[in-house]
This record gives structure tokens, C-alpha cells and sequence, in this order.
């Protein structure tokens, strides 16, 4: 009934463990060091969207020196909130921080601070 016909070939079963058993090994080694890079990913856009903010800041203080920018006025003047990262801003008359974290609840995510000198700073 399940005769092999002469000339044909095909994997074995062991080949077939020992090719599983490689993926398995690799996936374990690949699966961590993915959520690192993943974390990393999310504290580069968190420290990005700062950055971004106080550069639209700094051009609202321009038109409106004695101001109290908001958010809305920040995306007036170019800034674009990057998905998933919460901004905040404390700003009064040219003087304040903004702050910003990605929403992810991995650990290691960070929350970035600038103040009005252009200092970034991460939590600890």
C-alpha cells in the first residue's frame, strides 16, 4: 500500500526533528532580542516626538512670544504626534518642559523629558 517506488526520495523523520529543533533554538534565541529591539523602537519615538514638540514650540514662541502653547498650537506649527506616544505639554511664557512616553506596558519604556534650554532627559 505505501511502497516507496524506485528513485524516490524524500526527507526522514529524524531529518525532519533535527530541522524543528533548529527553528526552535533560533526562535528562542531571536524572540527576546526582538522585544528589545521593540522597546528601543518605542523609546526612540517617544525621545523623537519630544525633540519634534519643542522645535514647534520654539517657532510658536516666535509669533507668540508671551503665549501658552497647547498641544493643538504645537501641531499648528509642524509638530506631528507620532501613534501610541503620549505628549504633555507644561509651558508658559518661553519657559517649561514637554514630555512624552510611548503607551506600550513593555518594560523598559521610558518617559523623555526636554526642558526650554532643549535638554533631553529619560526617567529613570
Amino acid at each position: 500500500m505505501f511502497r516507496n517506488k524506485s528513485g524516490q526520495k524524500g526527507f526522514t523523520l529524524i531529518e525532519l526533528m533535527i530541522v524543528i529543533a533548529i527553528i526552535g533554538i533560533l526562535a528562542a534565541i531571536f524572540i527576546p532580542r526582538f522585544s528589545d529591539y521593540q522597546v528601543r523602537t518605542y523609546n526612540a519615538a517617544a525621545a523623537s516626538d519630544v525633540r519634534n514638540a519643542y522645535t514647534a514650540a520654539q517657532a510658536y514662541f516666535a509669533d507668540n512670544p508671551d503665549g501658552t502653547p497647547s498641544l493643538d498650537d504645537l501641531k499648528t506649527y509642524g509638530f506631528n504626534q507620532a501613534k501610541d506616544v503620549a505628549v504633555t505639554t507644561t509651558i508658559t511664557s518661553g519657559s517649561g518642559t514637554i514630555t512624552a512616553k510611548h503607551n506600550s506596558t513593555d518594560s523598559g519604556v521610558k518617559e523623555y523629558t526636554i526642558d526650554d534650554k532643549g535638554t533631553i532627559t529619560p526617567a529613570e
